[in-house]
């Protein structure tokens, strides 16, 4: 055996000194690639659109992620995920159902997370080409309750449908909108789900009852659990900034089993290792009510998949500008895709996890390769009923810990996106008041009773009504505002006045087109600087500017009288040379070397610039991409 070892180590040394070629390699290295590793080692995922990597980012969107710490991420997502079927065993509690329903709805119910998520990571023709993990839809826990109760399991058939056919239609609507779903309006969405979250984390976190008791034991397992999240993501290296929110998750776990006790472990010994999901029949007799809320609410859910796309592609884009409308309508056809396929198997209806973004961001990882793991470890443990379960019995402080960082996280984020364009007093109202409807439906709950019956379900969530409010706002605020505007400049004016009025004239345009804040202030300089070398010439006068914006560029012409600017010169680079000149020859030498100054700054502020005549007057165009 000793003499076998050591052939074995000499081959082993051969191959490695050959760069592991030829079938000897092949053969050698086939026992340490293991099922799926080997598997994913041989597959490519269809290309995402170039972007700039950012610097903090462990692994971007399609780099691939070594063995063990792709297994690490990937579980990780797939724990996050499966803690949150409890939306699933909270609306199996409403309908009524027996264990072995549960069991199966569950089941479906995972598969359908599996098939939805792979979608999105891979991409084509489905999916937004991002990390996205799928979880129960929060939304429809009640409705799902009461249906299951009526007509069981069948009625999930009809409701998947109905849900998938909704989500899968907006996914073809939506990228023509556009002008309906700016980033603000993405933000306001983002936000107010954070909000929404405040009230069930502290909640779950501190085990609060209905006499508004909180447990103290789960309230300080609870926090310790988010302290280790927040510090091994902040002060944390490489390796424990991806591990941040497992450990978290382990030491809550493991306190709660030392200090309290785990309920549910007993179901364990009740529940099969192995389990096969049923195909099962639709209800078609289901109230036209229930299927028209299940769809508005679809609906909805797919502002909250627009949002979370707009997040993705933000982290993976150091020069993020505006959302690929193509991608999101995608990667809401790929919910529900999701949902349509599951939905025979009697799935309850799944959305994007807003946790799992949480966790993306912790752990510096949108590489899609983890989507792809995180969805067969899905599809495993939905045929494992046994793993499935005991995922579910995470504490809930521990879970409401998890929630806290998930609220922070998309609070901030959807700020982000609202301050990162200009706004006027328009923009000022959208966000105002779509906050003050979204969270006022969430601190006054009983407004939602004061509408009629048969849409009380909309205007009891905050997110809908923040969502629908925002994009009423914008579209009404849209009317009147052109997106090409002329100026005439006062000809009686001072100089330092025009140019003021040429400056003002950039900012409350931009502002009023919702234009990138960056871009609006390097237009501002850029207009500013044109105007100073315009007026620097006797013979030229300033007549008027123009501007246009269509989202994708924003222009500026200034027209002046006189002859066209010359802007091929360059400014003298001989500027050691200048301190050689006596006094009387200085001042010369100076303007010699300032001639072609302003044509080399405006150069470096507009993305293109061009001047030219057009009749008696000439002009100065200023292109800037947006």
């Amino acid at each position: 055996m000793r003499c076998n070892r050591e052939r074995l180590l000499a081959w082993q040394a051969y191959i490695t000194r050959t760069q592991g070629t030829g079938p000897a390699a092949r053969l050698f290295h086939i026992p340490k690639m293991h099922g799926a590793m080997s598997l994913f080692s041989r597959l490519t995922l269809p290309p995402s659109p170039p972007t700039r990597r950012p610097a903090d980012l462990l692994y971007s969107a399609d780099e691939k992620v070594p063995g063990m710490a792709l297994g690490g991420l990937a579980f990780q997502h797939m724990a996050t995920a499966l803690a949150l079927i409890a939306y699933v065993l909270a609306s199996a509690k409403i309908g009524g159902l027996d264990p072995g329903t549960t069991r199966s709805m569950v089941t479906a119910t995972i598969i359908g997370m599996a098939i939805s998520t792979f979608l999105q990571s891979w991409g084509k023709p489905f999916g937004s080409r991002t990390l996205l993990v799928h979880m129960p839809d929060p939304l429809l826990v009640v409705i799902v309750g009461l249906a299951t109760a009526e007509y069981g399991l069948g009625a999930l058939v009809l409701l998947g449908l109905v849900n998938g056919g909704v989500a899968i239609g907006a996914g073809y609507i939506v990228p023509r909108l556009r002008a309906v779903f700016p980033p603000s309006v993405a933000g306001i969405v983002i936000c107010v789900a954070g909000l929404s979250l405040i009230e069930p984390a502290l909640r779950h976190t501190t085990e609060m009852d209905s006499s508004g008791a909180i447990n103290g034991l789960d309230t300080l397992i609870g926090l310790i659990t988010l302290a280790i999240i927040v510090v091994l993501s902040i002060w944390g290296n490489q390796r424990t900034k991806l591990l941040a929110l497992l450990a978290g998750l382990a030491a809550g776990i493991i306190l709660t089993a030392l200090l309290d006790d785990i309920e549910g472990l007993e179901q364990l010994a009740h529940t099969p290792v192995f389990g096969l999901p049923s195909l099962h029949m639709p209800a078609f007799d289901i109230n036209p009510g229930v299927l028209f809320a299940v769809g508005l609410l679809s609906l909805m859910t797919q502002l909250d998949t627009f949002g979370s796309v707009v997040l993705l592609q933000k982290m993976n884009d150091a020069d993020w500008r505006r959302t690929d409308m193509n991608l999101a309508g995608s990667g809401m056809r790929a919910n529900g895709l999701g949902n349509v396929l599951a939905s025979w198997l009697g799935a309850y209806p799944n959305a994007v996890s807003s946790a799992n973004i949480a966790l993306a961001h912790i752990s510096r990882s949108t590489s899609r390769w983890i989507g792809v793991m995180t969805a067969a470890l899905l599809l495993l443990v939905a045929f494992l009923p046994q793993v499935s379960l005991a995922l579910t019995l995470i504490p809930t402080s521990v879970i409401g810990a998890v929630e806290l960082y998930a609220a922070a996280y998309l609070i901030v984020s959807g700020m982000e996106l609202i301050a990162s364009r200009a706004m006027d007093a328009r923009g000022i109202f959208l966000v105002g008041l779509s906050f003050i409807a979204g969270v006022g439906t969430m601190f006054l709950p009983a407004l939602a009773d004061q509408v009629p019956e048969s849409i009380q379900f909309v205007a009891k969530n905050g997110i809908i009504v923040a969502g629908l409010i925002a994009i009423i706002l914008n579209l009404l605020f849209q009317l009147g505002t052109s997106r090409r505007v002329r100026l005439p400049i006062n000809q009686t004016a001072s100089s330092a006045a025009q140019t003021r009025q040429v400056v003002d004239f950039v900012e409350s345009q931009g502002a009023s087109w919702s234009a990138r804040r960056e871009v609006v202030r390097r237009a501002a300089m850029a207009a500013l600087e044109a105007a100073e070398a315009l007026q620097a010439d006797p013979s030229r006068q300033l007549l008027s500017i123009q501007g246009s914006f269509d989202e994708f560029n924003l222009e500026l012409e200034l027209s002046y009288s006189g002859a066209p600017l010359q802007l091929n010169a360059q400014a003298a680079s001989q500027h050691d040379s200048l301190l050689d000149f006596d006094d009387a020859d200085f001042e010369a030498a100076l303007d010699k070397a300032m001639v072609g100054l302003p044509g080399v700054l405006l150069k470096r502020m507009a993305d293109r610039i061009s001047t030219g005549s057009n009749g008696k007057n000439s002009y100065l165009r200023l292109h800037f991409d947006h």
